[in-house]
């Protein structure tokens, strides 16, 4: 069973930093892509970033380019993303989730397997 959970959510002032952190449990980590989405109150869950198999790509929604940054560590089965510029509107529910061994592939919901639990992010104005 592979189990996924997110830290390093909180309260932020706007212009402010985060860094937040997904452990995945399982031998097969490497294999997979990985990404970040969000889901405000009353909105529906978006991608925010997403990374290869091999961290060689990387991709982001164009509302946090230039901002936020997806990284992975294979050898610690472990996929951050760190957030600067922070913004009111990036306040949400950050998940973390793998996407399924399939061709084609894109960054959509339906393109992902596993999802953690969440973890909350605040910006303040």
């Amino acid at each position: 069973q592979v189990q996924l959970v997110e830290s390093g959510g909180g309260l932020v002032q706007a212009g402010g930093s985060l860094r937040l952190s997904c452990a995945v449990s399982g031998r097969t980590f490497s294999s997979y892509a990985m990404g970040w989405f969000r889901q405000a109150p009353g909105k529906e869950r978006e991608f925010v970033a997403g990374i290869s198999w091999s961290g060689a790509d990387t991709f982001s929604a164009d509302s946090v380019k230039g901002r936020f940054t997806i990284s992975r560590d294979n050898a610690k089965n472990t996929v951050s993303l760190q957030m600067n510029s922070l913004k009111p509107e990036d306040t949400a529910v950050y998940y973390c989730a793998r996407r399924k061994l399939r061709y084609p592939s894109a960054w959509t919901v339906d393109d992902m397997d596993y999802w953690g639990k969440g973890t909350l992010v605040t910006v303040s104005s």
